[in-house]
């Protein structure tokens, strides 16, 4: 056998001989995550089983070494887990690691207060201080509202033409320009039963809720856009307005908007200062950063919006509801007046809870 012979033999008995770098690293890997798990398995077991126990609902029963040892096995664990990402460890154990770290965080960390106990604690001070938390916010779009039914009546009084960019309708639609009285009272008495008015009225909310939640979503734009929305809005109201006037039904027209309309036109309003105050917040940061000033506003603001979808959901049932009961403007006047003054009550006058 020659030398070229022989040199190749050996080189292919070394392939078969030696295992692959792969492998080796495969291997060295495995050993040092089965070295860690065994330096720190003891006090994973030890938080798991108090966690069992815990989510079990038998705390009463831990020790008070186990209750005491929580924090310091919980802060082990999550150091682990860090370890086990930085070192590239198995999959297995840093899923296994990030599992018991998540349960840990919960029952040492987490919430204590049940979903109840906060819902009675929002109703019971929270939602209504963080509304008068935003008091210069509230005037602001108060004063935007009423410019923009201003706005609304004058445009349509100088050209009728502007109602039907303002407020929404379709084929059949009797509300409009030249409509006769005797139209526009049918619309608002003994129609209960009628389809028309009900997809009239479920469309006005359906709009109202949208413009509740875009108002506050685009407060982020220092409140410009919220602004927008509000004299948009409140512009078809004014539209509203000057058509029933016309026709020496103002008064109706209010008695009938105002079952709904002062529970959902406050949510609006609510709405439109969330998104105001997040943006003034941003805007006018004063000593904070901006986006320290920006969170602080943005928890506050979706405090009342928690408050709004409700007020939304109210506002629902008294447009399915109580408009079906009541058909006459006194007796809704007495209804929307009611709702208004349990609002402002509940929001101004009912000081219990802090910012």
């Amino acid at each position: 056998m020659n030398a070229v012979t022989t040199g190749l033999a050996e080189r292919i008995g070394g392939w078969f001989s030696k295992p692959s770098e792969s492998v080796v690293a495969a291997e060295q890997a495995a050993l040092r995550s089965d070295r860690f798990r065994l330096e720190r398995e003891a006090d994973w077991k030890r938080l798991d089983a108090i966690l069992k126990r815990m989510e079990a609902g038998r705390t009463r029963a831990l020790s008070d070494e186990d209750l005491l040892a929580l924090p310091a096995l919980y802060r082990t664990a999550a150091s682990s887990l860090s370890i086990a990402r930085e070192t590239s460890l198995d999959a297995a154990l840093v899923a296994y690691l990030e599992a018991l770290t998540q349960r840990a965080w919960f029952l040492v960390y987490g919430p204590r207060a049940s979903l109840w106990s906060w819902f009675r604690s929002f109703l019971g001070g929270g939602w209504s201080a963080s509304v008068r938390g935003m008091a210069l916010e509230i005037w602001i779009a108060l004063a935007l509202m009423v410019a923009g039914t201003v706005v609304g009546w004058l445009l349509v009084e100088a050209n009728p033409d502007w109602y039907y960019a303002l407020v929404p309708g379709g084929p059949g639609e009797v509300r409009v320009p030249g409509a006769s009285r005797e139209v526009l009272l049918r619309t608002l008495f003994g129609n209960q039963d009628q389809n028309g008015m009900s997809v009239f009225a479920a469309s006005l909310f359906s709009n109202n809720a949208q413009v509740s939640i875009l108002c506050f979503a685009l407060g982020f734009a220092f409140g410009l856009p919220t602004m927008l929305l509000l004299i948009h809005n409140t512009a078809l109201l004014g539209a509203l307005l000057w058509l029933y006037h016309g026709q020496g039904l103002l008064l109706d027209l209010v008695g009938w908007l105002s079952i709904h309309g002062t529970t959902e036109l406050f949510a609006i309003l609510l709405a439109g200062a969330s998104g105001i105050h997040v943006g003034r917040s941003m805007a006018f940061p004063g000593n904070l950063p901006v986006m320290d000033a920006a969170a602080a506003a943005g928890r506050r603001a979706a405090q009342v919006m928690t408050g709004v979808v409700l007020m939304l959901v109210i506002a629902a049932l008294l447009e399915g509801f109580a408009r079906q009961m009541v058909d006459s403007t006194p007796s809704r006047l007495i209804v929307g007046v009611f709702m208004l003054v349990l609002w402002c009550g509940y929001f101004f006058a009912f000081r219990r809870g802090a910012r």
